[in-house]
């Protein structure tokens, strides 16, 4: 008896920690009580590890055995961990036995055509409340499975979540977390910040983004190949001197956010460089808070969610590159990330600058974020804005104030 949809055959592929956190994030990141259904579960498997590892007082873990395991094998392993967790780990024979949850984690990497990996998720549908996540992983290797994943996250980006690569795994996977219907916004404050795998630790609190990894990579090849090219020459230590402040450039902290539900939180690392009240149709009627911060080349270039929210909108709108600190950065090139609160709208505002020339955008439409979540990143200098309802809103920085991202609060609710 098959105890849960499967689809084609397949080497097995191995889930290592990184991985099977990414898999799990969106169980663990619920502070309120959630269930989580675990399906091709293993009872040696890192996922159900993670998974159990995540539960707290009030959630319910459902498991169901895939093929290298059996439920009874799983019953023994749940009640060998002890009755607390006994308590609160169910183990069915069928997915069948399931009722429908919060998250739904597929335990084992899924792979074949497009529409074999349709089938599975609709399949699973059933077995979704209102607003659910779905995350599976897919191998990140050229082939079939990878135009049947791309395929799967423009559907489910519709309403969230986003897709995470995770290299730190043999071979590498990539994890892909779908909502396939809107999630209430007022779930949003009951999370804490996503865990996403797209940085690299450095020490237990700093990080290296995924960015600067690359671009570190891309200089210390280009100093191999300069010293292979030209071996007497020095020329090659340019490049690999480079090598170590670009990803530095690039460090993401981690950052202790603030616990006051009422406090919004600065979206960078920088100095305010404006305190004021301004109106922009686009965003609504009514008057808005913006509060502008300027992000040097020596600052943290990591951007944060500063409330908790749904993502409703997200654009990009054409200009120049002027200097971030003058007045005309006003008509640069811009991303903006729109979100529904229970305060009302509130946008985040990435501004390139004279130097910056990409912003990298992680929250797709539909995403719930919680405060001091990453979000992105802006490529050296460059100033992000926090656009809150001015009559609901209350500042409390200064211009020329150093602000800290995800830390720091630069206002609060009234």
């Amino acid at each position: 008896m098959t105890t849960y949809p499967a689809v084609s055959k397949a080497p097995i592929v191995g889930i290592g920690s990184t991985a099977a956190r990414a898999l799990t994030a969106e169980f663990a990141r619920h502070n309120a009580a959630t269930s989580a259904l675990v399906v091709g579960a293993d009872h040696a498997s890192l996922v159900v590890a993670s998974a159990v590892e995540a539960l707290l007082p009030g959630d319910a873990l459902t498991l169901v055995a895939g093929e290298r395991s059996t439920a009874e094998l799983l019953r023994d392993h749940i009640a060998g961990l002890g009755s607390w967790i006994a308590d609160r780990v169910k183990v069915v024979d069928a997915i069948d036995e399931a009722q429908p949850a919060d998250v739904l984690i597929v335990a084992e990497p899924v792979t074949g055509t497009a529409q074999e990996v349709r089938a599975l998720i609709e399949s699973l549908g059933k077995y979704l409340t209102d607003g659910a996540v779905v995350t599976l992983a897919t191998p990140a290797v050229p082939g079939r499975t990878g135009g049947a994943a791309a395929e799967l996250f423009r559907q489910g980006a519709l309403f969230g979540v986003g897709s995470d690569l995770v290299v730190r795994n043999s071979p590498p996977l990539r994890v892909h977390k779908l909502r396939f219907t809107t999630a209430a916004t007022a779930v949003a404050a009951t999370l804490a910040p996503a865990y996403r795998p797209s940085s690299v630790p450095v020490t237990r609190s700093m990080h290296i983004d995924s960015n600067g990894v690359a671009a570190a990579g891309i200089a210390l090849g280009l100093a191999a190949l300069a010293r292979t090219a030209r071996p007497k020459s020095k020329l090659w230590l340019l490049p690999a001197l480079a090598a170590a402040p670009v990803a530095a450039f690039f460090r993401d902290p981690e950052r202790d956010v603030p616990t006051d539900p009422a406090a919004v939180v600065a979206s960078a690392d920088g100095r305010v460089l404006s305190v004021e009240r301004t109106t922009d149709a686009r965003f609504g009627p009514g008057e808005f808070l913006r509060i502008a911060v300027f992000l040097s080349v020596l600052d943290v270039h990591v951007n944060r969610v500063p409330v908790a929210g749904r993502v409703t909108d997200y654009f990009v709108e054409d200009g120049g590159y002027a200097n971030a600190m003058t007045a005309a950065a006003e008509h640069n090139v811009a991303a903006y990330t729109v979100l529904d609160t229970e305060h009302g709208t509130v946008v985040v505002a990435q501004r390139t600058g004279l130097i910056a020339r990409r912003i990298v955008q992680r929250v797709p439409i539909g995403t719930l974020v919680a405060r001091g979540e990453r979000m992105g990143l802006i490529r050296f200098g460059s100033r992000t804005d926090v656009y809150l309802p001015a009559d609901k809103a209350e500042a409390l920085v200064a211009v020329n104030e150093k602000v800290v991202g995800g830390s720091s609060v630069i206002a609060r609710w009234l």
